[in-house]
């Protein structure tokens, strides 16, 4: 297992603040599987909005975060390094538990098919040991 801070995630993504929502990680296994962490503050420019009287990290940005670690994945391949890992879709989407601040969110989201450029990986996402979010995210590089 590899464990990555936050300079080493910036040297694999793209992401930059306040977008990046991956604040550690750690490869499981090579090309297949991550863990990511992300700790929700009541500091997160989203909770300005949403929704101010009671503060809840909104679903796509979990979905987001879970695509960000898939993409540690996909981007600490041999040969993917510099490249961007694009949204293609997300399927079996669901949100089982409100996320918010004081949350350590767990994400972990292992590659279940891969064919060149494209591919999907199955994700869930905990408080705990409370799944709160799970869903398949399928990725193009480019």
């Amino acid at each position: 297992m590899r464990t990555l801070d936050i300079k080493d995630i910036m040297e694999i993504l793209p992401h930059r603040q306040p977008f990046l929502l991956v604040d550690r990680a750690e490869i499981v296994e090579e090309g297949k599987k991550a863990v990511g962490y992300k700790a929700v503050t009541y500091n997160e420019p989203f909770f300005a909005g949403h929704f101010p009287q009671e503060p809840v990290m909104p679903g796509v940005l979990i979905m987001e975060a879970m695509a960000q670690v898939g993409a540690i994945v996909i981007l600490s391949q041999e040969g993917m390094q510099g490249k961007i890992a694009f949204f293609g879709g997300i399927n079996k989407a669901r949100f089982r538990k409100k996320v918010v601040p004081g949350t350590m969110l767990r994400m972990e989201v292992e590659l279940i098919r891969q064919k060149g450029p494209m591919g999907v990986g199955a994700g869930k996402a905990y408080d705990g040991d409370t799944l709160v979010a799970e869903g398949e995210l399928t990725f193009m590089v480019g």
